[in-house]
Protein backbone atom coordinates (compact mmCIF):
# COMPACT_ATOMS: atom_id res chain seq x y z
CA UNK A 1 0.00 0.00 0.00
CA UNK A 2 3.12 2.46 0.85
CA UNK A 3 4.82 1.88 -2.48
CA UNK A 4 1.52 1.98 -4.09
CA UNK A 5 1.23 4.79 -7.37
CA UNK A 6 -1.70 6.51 -5.58
CA UNK A 7 -0.23 6.71 -2.52
CA UNK A 8 2.48 8.16 -4.13
CA UNK A 9 0.52 11.06 -5.96
CA UNK A 10 -0.68 11.70 -2.83
CA UNK A 11 2.51 12.02 -0.92
CA UNK A 12 4.13 14.28 -4.29
CA UNK A 13 0.87 16.70 -4.11
CA UNK A 14 1.03 17.42 -0.19
CA UNK A 15 4.68 17.55 -0.16
CA UNK A 16 4.23 19.85 -3.17
CA UNK A 17 1.89 22.06 -1.70
CA UNK A 18 4.16 22.01 1.51
CA UNK A 19 6.84 23.05 -0.96
CA UNK A 20 4.76 25.91 -2.56
CA UNK A 21 4.38 27.72 0.59
CA UNK A 22 7.74 27.41 2.07
CA UNK A 23 9.99 26.69 -0.33
CA UNK A 24 11.26 23.57 1.83
CA UNK A 25 10.05 21.09 4.41
CA UNK A 26 7.85 19.10 1.71
CA UNK A 27 11.18 18.09 -0.25
CA UNK A 28 12.53 16.72 3.30
CA UNK A 29 8.88 15.20 3.83
CA UNK A 30 9.10 13.24 0.22
CA UNK A 31 12.84 12.43 0.83
CA UNK A 32 11.76 10.58 3.89
CA UNK A 33 8.85 8.20 2.69
CA UNK A 34 10.44 7.07 -0.35
CA UNK A 35 13.57 6.55 1.37
CA UNK A 36 11.61 4.30 3.73
CA UNK A 37 9.40 2.70 0.83
CA UNK A 38 12.24 2.28 -1.76
CA UNK A 39 16.07 1.77 -2.68
CA UNK A 40 18.76 4.49 -1.82
CA UNK A 41 19.52 4.78 -5.54
CA UNK A 42 15.50 4.64 -6.83
CA UNK A 43 14.33 6.85 -3.62
CA UNK A 44 17.33 9.75 -5.40
CA UNK A 45 16.03 9.26 -8.81
CA UNK A 46 12.41 9.60 -7.79
CA UNK A 47 12.53 12.47 -5.47
CA UNK A 48 15.02 14.21 -8.23
CA UNK A 49 12.34 14.47 -10.71
CA UNK A 50 9.78 15.38 -8.50
CA UNK A 51 11.45 18.15 -7.08
CA UNK A 52 13.28 19.44 -10.47
CA UNK A 53 9.77 19.37 -11.69
CA UNK A 54 8.29 21.33 -8.41
CA UNK A 55 10.92 23.32 -7.83
CA UNK A 56 11.66 24.32 -11.63
CA UNK A 57 7.83 24.92 -12.20
CA UNK A 58 7.69 27.21 -8.89
CA UNK A 59 10.75 29.01 -10.34
CA UNK A 60 8.28 29.85 -13.66
CA UNK A 61 5.29 30.72 -12.00
CA UNK A 62 7.80 33.26 -9.52
CA UNK A 63 9.86 34.13 -12.23
CA UNK A 64 9.97 38.14 -11.89
CA UNK A 65 11.22 37.79 -8.88
CA UNK A 66 13.84 35.78 -9.28
CA UNK A 67 17.74 37.04 -8.55
CA UNK A 68 19.71 35.84 -10.92
CA UNK A 69 22.92 36.79 -10.49
CA UNK A 70 22.59 34.93 -6.94
CA UNK A 71 21.73 31.74 -8.88
CA UNK A 72 24.49 32.19 -10.98
CA UNK A 73 26.95 32.76 -8.05
CA UNK A 74 25.30 29.74 -6.48
CA UNK A 75 25.52 27.44 -9.11
CA UNK A 76 29.90 27.81 -9.61
CA UNK A 77 29.46 26.15 -5.61
CA UNK A 78 27.70 23.47 -6.41
CA UNK A 79 29.99 22.50 -9.65
CA UNK A 80 33.02 22.03 -7.39
CA UNK A 81 30.68 19.98 -4.62
CA UNK A 82 29.97 17.71 -7.51
CA UNK A 83 33.44 17.32 -8.85
CA UNK A 84 34.39 16.35 -5.33
CA UNK A 85 31.81 13.61 -4.85
CA UNK A 86 32.78 12.21 -8.27
CA UNK A 87 36.01 12.12 -6.94
CA UNK A 88 35.27 10.39 -3.53
CA UNK A 89 32.46 8.26 -5.36
CA UNK A 90 30.28 8.09 -1.88
CA UNK A 91 26.84 6.60 -2.01
CA UNK A 92 25.16 7.04 1.67
CA UNK A 93 23.03 4.08 3.04
CA UNK A 94 19.24 4.69 4.23
CA UNK A 95 20.09 5.35 7.73
CA UNK A 96 22.50 7.72 7.14
CA UNK A 97 20.17 9.45 4.66
CA UNK A 98 17.83 9.48 7.19
CA UNK A 99 19.46 10.94 9.98
CA UNK A 100 21.56 13.59 7.89
CA UNK A 101 18.34 14.51 6.15
CA UNK A 102 16.96 15.31 10.30
CA UNK A 103 19.71 16.84 11.66
CA UNK A 104 19.69 19.76 8.57
CA UNK A 105 16.92 21.77 10.27
CA UNK A 106 18.64 21.65 13.73
CA UNK A 107 21.74 22.45 12.43
CA UNK A 108 20.51 25.17 9.66
CA UNK A 109 18.99 27.16 12.60
CA UNK A 110 21.97 26.93 15.38
CA UNK A 111 24.18 28.80 12.87
CA UNK A 112 25.39 31.88 15.14
CA UNK A 113 23.48 34.71 13.71
CA UNK A 114 26.56 36.85 13.61
CA UNK A 115 28.05 34.84 11.07
CA UNK A 116 25.80 36.66 8.63
CA UNK A 117 25.50 33.81 6.12
CA UNK A 118 23.12 36.43 3.87
CA UNK A 119 23.15 35.31 0.64
CA UNK A 120 23.08 38.49 -1.02
CA UNK A 121 27.48 39.47 0.74
CA UNK A 122 30.04 38.47 -1.61
CA UNK A 123 31.16 35.22 -2.19
CA UNK A 124 28.57 33.48 0.52
CA UNK A 125 26.37 32.39 -2.94
CA UNK A 126 29.56 30.02 -4.12
CA UNK A 127 29.71 28.37 -0.35
CA UNK A 128 25.99 28.25 -0.46
CA UNK A 129 26.24 26.56 -3.58
CA UNK A 130 28.88 24.18 -2.43
CA UNK A 131 27.60 23.11 1.20
CA UNK A 132 23.94 22.54 -0.02
CA UNK A 133 24.93 20.55 -3.00
CA UNK A 134 27.27 18.26 -1.12
CA UNK A 135 24.15 17.55 1.63
CA UNK A 136 21.87 17.32 -1.24
CA UNK A 137 24.03 14.32 -2.77
CA UNK A 138 24.37 12.74 0.94
CA UNK A 139 20.19 13.17 2.14
CA UNK A 140 18.52 14.11 -1.03
CA UNK A 141 17.67 17.30 0.77
CA UNK A 142 19.15 20.68 1.88
CA UNK A 143 16.55 23.49 1.94
CA UNK A 144 16.57 24.15 5.70
CA UNK A 145 20.48 24.82 5.39
CA UNK A 146 19.44 26.86 1.96
CA UNK A 147 16.97 28.83 3.88
CA UNK A 148 20.22 29.81 5.80
CA UNK A 149 20.98 31.62 3.38
CA UNK A 150 18.51 33.26 2.64
CA UNK A 151 16.00 34.16 5.84
CA UNK A 152 18.67 36.36 7.12
CA UNK A 153 19.38 38.72 3.86
CA UNK A 154 16.79 41.39 2.86
CA UNK A 155 14.96 39.66 -0.08
CA UNK A 156 11.19 39.43 0.71
CA UNK A 157 9.47 36.43 0.49
CA UNK A 158 8.70 35.45 -3.23
CA UNK A 159 12.22 36.67 -4.03
CA UNK A 160 13.33 33.92 -1.61
CA UNK A 161 11.05 31.20 -2.61
CA UNK A 162 11.81 32.63 -6.38
CA UNK A 163 15.48 32.47 -6.20
CA UNK A 164 15.35 29.46 -4.18
CA UNK A 165 13.66 27.42 -6.14
CA UNK A 166 15.71 27.78 -9.07
CA UNK A 167 19.02 26.65 -6.92
CA UNK A 168 17.04 23.86 -5.95
CA UNK A 169 16.12 22.71 -9.73
CA UNK A 170 19.21 22.83 -10.61
CA UNK A 171 20.76 20.75 -7.36
CA UNK A 172 18.33 18.09 -8.27
CA UNK A 173 19.12 17.94 -11.63
CA UNK A 174 22.82 17.78 -9.78
CA UNK A 175 21.76 15.01 -7.99
CA UNK A 176 20.06 13.11 -10.52
CA UNK A 177 23.26 13.06 -12.91
CA UNK A 178 24.99 11.87 -9.94
CA UNK A 179 23.03 8.65 -8.66
CA UNK A 180 21.67 8.22 -12.25
CA UNK A 181 24.57 8.40 -14.29
CA UNK A 182 28.00 9.10 -12.11
CA UNK A 183 27.24 6.76 -9.53
CA UNK A 184 25.08 4.64 -10.90
CA UNK A 185 27.26 1.41 -10.62
CA UNK A 186 28.05 1.50 -7.20
CA UNK A 187 23.97 1.23 -6.62
CA UNK A 188 21.79 -1.59 -6.99
CA UNK A 189 19.42 -1.21 -9.94
CA UNK A 190 16.17 1.63 -8.93
CA UNK A 191 14.35 -1.26 -11.01
CA UNK A 192 11.13 1.15 -11.40
CA UNK A 193 8.92 1.76 -14.32
CA UNK A 194 9.39 4.65 -16.36
CA UNK A 195 5.66 5.86 -15.95
CA UNK A 196 6.22 5.75 -12.62
CA UNK A 197 8.85 8.94 -12.91
CA UNK A 198 6.51 10.42 -15.49
CA UNK A 199 3.29 10.25 -13.51
CA UNK A 200 4.61 12.37 -10.25
CA UNK A 201 5.76 15.57 -12.47
CA UNK A 202 1.91 16.97 -13.10
CA UNK A 203 1.10 16.07 -9.40
CA UNK A 204 4.05 17.86 -8.63
CA UNK A 205 2.79 20.79 -10.61
CA UNK A 206 -0.22 20.63 -9.07
CA UNK A 207 0.62 20.92 -5.54
CA UNK A 208 3.01 23.76 -6.55
CA UNK A 209 0.73 25.52 -7.69
CA UNK A 210 -2.09 25.19 -4.56
CA UNK A 211 0.92 26.09 -2.32
CA UNK A 212 1.92 29.70 -4.48
CA UNK A 213 -1.98 30.67 -4.03
CA UNK A 214 -1.31 29.69 -0.41
CA UNK A 215 2.19 31.43 -0.12
CA UNK A 216 0.07 34.81 -1.53
CA UNK A 217 -2.07 35.39 1.39
CA UNK A 218 0.59 35.06 3.99
CA UNK A 219 2.90 37.82 5.69
CA UNK A 220 6.71 37.33 5.72
CA UNK A 221 6.63 37.26 9.44
CA UNK A 222 4.60 34.41 9.62
CA UNK A 223 6.17 32.75 6.37
CA UNK A 224 9.54 32.95 8.85
CA UNK A 225 8.10 31.70 12.05
CA UNK A 226 6.36 28.42 10.53
CA UNK A 227 9.14 27.47 9.11
CA UNK A 228 11.54 27.08 11.87
CA UNK A 229 8.26 25.24 13.57
CA UNK A 230 7.60 23.18 10.92
CA UNK A 231 11.36 21.50 9.92
CA UNK A 232 12.21 21.01 14.18
CA UNK A 233 8.90 18.53 13.85
CA UNK A 234 10.15 17.10 10.73
CA UNK A 235 13.71 16.76 11.54
CA UNK A 236 12.87 15.16 15.38
CA UNK A 237 10.80 12.28 13.12
CA UNK A 238 13.36 11.96 10.39
CA UNK A 239 15.99 11.41 13.37
CA UNK A 240 14.01 8.78 15.19
CA UNK A 241 13.75 6.91 11.94
CA UNK A 242 17.06 7.09 11.31
CA UNK A 243 18.01 5.79 14.62
CA UNK A 244 15.92 3.28 14.50
CA UNK A 245 17.59 1.41 11.25
CA UNK A 246 21.20 1.67 13.28
CA UNK A 247 19.73 0.03 16.32
CA UNK A 248 17.79 -2.33 14.79
CA UNK A 249 14.60 -1.67 15.93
Amino acid sequence: MLSSPVMLAVVVVLTATLSGIFGMAGGMVLMGYLTAVYTVGAAMMLHGVTQAVSNGYRAVINRRDIRWRLVLENLIGSAVALGLFMAVRFVPDKATVFLILGLIPFVGFSIPKDWNLDITRPYIAPLCGFIVTALTLVAGVAGPILDVFFVRSPLTRHEIVATKAVTQTLQHLTKLLYFGVLASHLLPPANLPWWLYAMVAPFAVLGTTLGKTLLDRMHDTQFKQWSRWLLYAIGSVLILRGLMLVTGL
